[in-house]
């Protein structure tokens, strides 16, 4: 009796295992999906922001450099 509950706390413990890998790993692949998907939008956005600010430097250069 005492050897068939051990093999039920192992099987239990594999289903567990099992229950947690099928369940837990999409859940984080798909957090770390998010987040990911969220640092390439903020550096997506920091990149259109910068060439904005370059473009604009360079027209107020340009008409600085007309002025004189």
């Amino acid at each position: 009796m005492n050897n068939a509950k051990d093999m039920l706390r192992i099987v239990g413990i594999i289903l567990l295992g099992l229950f947690v890998l099928v369940v837990g790993v999409p859940l984080v692949l798909t957090a770390a999906g998010i987040v990911v998907s969220t640092i390439i939008w903020l550096a997506v956005l920091l990149i259109k922001v910068a060439v904005t600010l370059a473009v604009i430097y360079l027209v107020l250069v340009g008409v600085r450099a007309l002025l004189r």
